[in-house]
Parts: C-alpha cells; sequence; structure tokens
C-alpha cells in the first residue's frame, strides 16, 4: 500500500517529509534485541511504502551506522532515485560542558561519518541543563555549520518556549521542535502553539501513542504492573498517564477512541495518531518502528484514510476535560528532563 499525496509536506522550502516519521529509538537497546540484517530490510520495506523520513539521534546505539548501511544497500539496489527522496533527520545531545566550534564541529562530523551523509538533512539539537549557558554557543555553532552547507536544516527537541524564543530572538533559523504531543499529553497547547504560529516554526510530535499504551492491546484490559511494562517506552508512558488521571479514565479514553475508530474503519492508534497530526503547528508525527521485530506498516497507512469530524473530537475533549493538567504538574515542553 502506498501512501497517499497529503502524506507528505514540506518542512521548510528544501525539505519535504513523510508526516509519519519511523522513530528508531526502539534500536537503542531498551525495546529489545535487534537483528542489524533484518532492520535494514525492514528499513527498505518502510520506504518502499512511502515511509521515507527517519527520526534518529546520536545515542540511538547503532541507529546512524544504520543509516549508512541502509545508503550503501539501496545505492547497490540502483535505488538512488528513491533514495534521494528519503530524509534522516539525527539530533546532537552533548552532556553540558565549555562549547567550542571544534566540539560541535567534531560531532556533526562523527554524525556524517557514521550515517554516510556529507550534508545531514537536518540535526536537532538538545540540551540538558539551561542553567548551563554554553547552550547559546552550542546552537551559534550550529547555525554557522547550517550556513556551510553541512547541514541542511536546524531543528530542536525538547525546548521549552522560553528557550525557543532565545533562540529566534538571536536569530537562529530553527524550523521544528520534537516535543511530546498526544492526547494524554497536551503542554504545548499552553504556550508553545502561539510561539510556532507567530514564527512559523512546526512541531515534530513524539509520544502520540504513549509507548503503544494507546492501542487495542489495552484496552478493558487491568492496569498492568512494573513487570508487564517490558520496554522503556512502555514504562515511560504509564508514568505520564499515571500524572495525567488513572488507569479508570484511561479506559474510558480507550473506549471513546475505539466507538471513533469504528466509526471510521480503522485503529485506536490511528485516531491516536491523526488527532494530533491535525493540529495546525504539527507537521509530522514519530511513531517508533522495532525493526526486524514487528511492523505496522499497513496500519499506519491508515491515518491518512479519514480525518477527525467535529463530533469526534467533542467527544474525545469530554475525556480530556476530566484529567489533570500537565503542564501545571510537569511544566513546559521538555521539562521532564531537567530538574
Amino acid at each position: 500500500m502506498k501512501l497517499p499525496s497529503e502524506s507528505r509536506t514540506n518542512l521548510n522550502q528544501n525539505l519535504k517529509i513523510c508526516r509519519i516519521l519511523n522513530g528508531m529509538w526502539q534500536v537503542s537497546g531498551a525495546h529489545g534485541h535487534i537483528n542489524k540484517e533484518q532492520a535494514i530490510k525492514s528499513m527498505e520495506r518502510h520506504i518502499d511504502h512511502g515511509f521515507i523520513t527517519w527520526d534518529l539521534a546520536d545515542h540511538y546505539g547503532p541507529a546512524e551506522d544504520y543509516v549508512k548501511i541502509l545508503r550503501e544497500f539501496m545505492i547497490k539496489q540502483k535505488k538512488e532515485e528513491i533514495l534521494k527522496e528519503v530524509r534522516f533527520f539525527t539530533k546532537w545531545v552533548p552532556r553540558p560542558q565549555k562549547i567550542t566550534r571544534e566540539i560541535v564541529e567534531e560531532a556533526i562530523n562523527i554524525s556524517r561519518r557514521r550515517m554516510g551523509m556529507d550534508v545531514l538533512d537536518m540535526v536537532q539539537f538538545h540540551w540538558w541543563d539551561y542553567q548551563d549557558k554554553n547552550y547559546l554557543k552550542a546552537i551559534e555553532f550550529l547555525d554557522d555549520l547550517r550556513q556551510e552547507g553541512i547541514i541542511a536544516s536546524l531543528g530542536l527537541t525538547n525546548f521549552d518556549t522560553e528557550h525557543v524564543k532565545e533562540f529566534l530572538n538571536m536569530g537562529i533559523n530553527v524550523v521544528s521542535n520534537q516535543v511530546q504531543y498526544s492526547l494524554i499529553d497536551r503542554r504545548p497547547e499552553t504556550y508553545m502553539a502561539d510561539l510556532c504560529e507567530k514564527y512559523g516554526i512546526k512541531l515534530l510530535a513524539y509520544g502520540t501513542l504513549c509507548g503503544g499504551l494507546l492501542t487495542e492491546r489495552y484496552l478493558g484490559k487491568a492496569e498492568p504492573n512494573r513487570q508487564q511494562l517490558n520496554t522503556a517506552s512502555l514504562y515511560k508512558y504509564k508514568n505520564m498517564i499515571d500524572r495525567w488521571g488513572d488507569w479508570n479514565l484511561f479506559q474510558k479514553m480507550l473506549k471513546t477512541l475505539k466507538n471513533i475508530a469504528n466509526k471510521h474503519n480503522v485503529s485506536i492508534a490511528n485516531v491516536a495518531v491523526r488527532y494530533i497530526l491535525e493540529k495546525p503547528i504539527v507537521v509530522g508525527a514519530i511513531i517508533g518502528v522495532r525493526l526486524g521485530l514487528s511492523e505496522h506498516i499497513k496500519e499506519n497507512s491508515r491515518i491518512f484514510s479519514f480525518s477527525l469530524d467535529q463530533e469526534d473530537i467533542q467527544k474525545i475533549e469530554t475525556i480530556s476535560s476530566k484529567s489533570n493538567d500537565l503542564f501545571q504538574i510537569i511544566g513546559d515542553c521538555g521539562d521532564e528532563y531537567r530538574s
């Protein structure tokens, strides 16, 4: 099943992406063993079906190395024309330290070598500690590399509204911010959305399926214990649900989503992702791929087969109105990663 034309959009003038990004956190080691050969074949299948955009990071285990292997494999298979459409978004996530031009350049060069790419499609910058102001130097040097053509586009990961605005005031050309955004976590709607609308920045949303909890698999099921939360994603997002409300309210959300899904002949996951994709500030949703272990290519393709109507949205909002405000509990986007 090939994806329809509406599955693609421009992140900026020179960067066309698939609105469903393949998330490669799952190859980092916290989601089960990944077989390299099977992973590369799975990556090729995703691309053949139209899922041409990949989200990864310098610290996602062998993710960057897989990109190089895949690219070499596709060139060997004489698929250069298809490869021209494929986009790989990596991240630079340094530890807080004194930042120099040499440190930034070497980090980016390592990613270039690992991925086998002279020019990186996009580098998304993350910084752990706002008290350490070296992030200001880091973003300046990254933007220098963008202007020199080593990085095609520059994005952010898990920056809050205040610090995104700080970069914009510095004149940094940022195209996107990757943040957690789902039916459970709607913190981006508090302040981030207005800033994005004002400056033309787009959001790449992750956690839209809460690690798989927003699926039929958990509908009508007892609350899972810690042993049953056997991946890093399940453990992380179950904690988020506990803060959002409780398991009973979550079950009401799942039942509501199931009714909407039946109406459109799709799945709960499709509805959950579609709801976020229909937000004007969201350019794409990142769905994790457990390469070689499980695939949801056909199911994810159905995300573009329907739209939510006002009745659907109202049903979702009714449940959401009974939940806790995660902005009040956690803070702005990315604050869960900073004390």
